[in-house]
């Protein structure tokens, strides 16, 4: 299995282009040590030529052009996309649609509340529709695992998770099974297997037991501190009220990597306040220290 970061960033990426926090103006002015990143997507393939996109974020474009495989130019008109999944309907997550409708029709495997946000609220299904038929929805059934014709190999398992909906879902302040989801991808050849979760606000046992079985975890590292929005000055809500799991304090996601040594573990959807961008930061050493590595643009792994 090839997995891809074609984004690692929350949205908004890295550096934010309205924000001049710590980060932001010390990576434009040059005094931090950091990498831009854009906002989060990866694809997963089992041959390298076949590919599935997680997410579709608002850098789609410049994100497939950083990846040659995306384009590997067998026709006219061309594409290395060949399915693509939604873990919510997120806009940061949803809105690179829209800029890949000149290759409709799309097939999209999300729930049926991704589904109903983007029918309703955002209704890209919809809108999407008057070109070439737009996208063609296949359900997450949220107690099955599914397969993609094209890539055969991969077994795909959804995990309904403890996360928020966005602001234009109906249910908004109600949460519903479905609103969020990880995936394990097993490689049915290799074994390999990925637990892939970009917006994570609870680990509870029987997940914890699930993310001990993988061998790769890439997992919400948001902020580093649940209030660090708030502190920075550029936010009112904490990472808990977003649907994420910061990283440091009791409970926080470095605890709960902690019962698991025997993986490797990748934050991704890091938000730009987040210290851990910083490579000089303490932060960043507490991580090397732990053993956990940071999610950049243009990151390959292969299990």
């Amino acid at each position: 299995m090839f997995v891809q970061i074609l984004g690692s960033a929350a949205g908004g990426g890295f550096p934010q282009w309205n924000c001049n926090c710590a980060n932001c103006a010390g990576f434009r002015d040059g005094s931090l040590r950091a990498q831009a990143r854009t906002q989060s997507s990866i694809a997963i393939s089992d041959d390298g030529v076949n590919w599935v996109l997680c997410n579709a974020s608002p850098d789609i474009r410049a994100q497939l052009q950083g990846f040659a495989p995306m384009q590997p130019g067998r026709a006219l008109r061309d594409t290395g996309i060949s399915a693509i999944i939604l873990m919510d309907s997120q806009i940061d997550h949803t809105t690179g649609l829209l800029s890949l409708r000149e290759g409709c029709p799309h097939q999209v495997w999300c729930t049926d509340m991704v589904h109903e946000d983007l029918s309703s609220g955002f209704p890209l299904f919809t809108m999407l529709t008057h070109w070439n038929g737009g996208l063609a929805w296949n359900r997450i059934e949220l107690d099955a695992s599914f397969t993609i014709p094209a890539c055969p190999n991969l077994r795909f398992t959804p995990l309904p998770l403890r996360s928020a909906a966005p602001p234009y879902s109906p249910h908004r302040f109600d949460p519903h099974p479905g609103d969020n989801i990880g995936l394990i991808v097993e490689d049915l050849r290799t074994g390999g297997k990925l637990f892939y979760a970009p917006g994570l606000g609870k680990v509870d046992a029987p997940l914890l037991e699930i993310m001990a079985g993988s061998d790769c975890l890439l997992v919400d590292g948001t902020m580093w501190d649940d209030d660090e929005m708030q502190r920075r000055g550029v936010g009112t809500r904490t990472g808990r009220e977003m649907g994420h799991l910061a990283q440091n304090g009791p409970g926080g996601m470095l605890e709960v990597l902690e019962h698991l040594p025997k993986q490797r573990k990748v934050l991704i959807h890091i938000n730009n306040t987040n210290p851990i961008l910083d490579e000089d930061s303490p932060e960043r050493a507490e991580l090397v220290r732990r053993n956990v590595e940071v999610a950049y643009d243009g990151m390959s792994i292969e299990l």
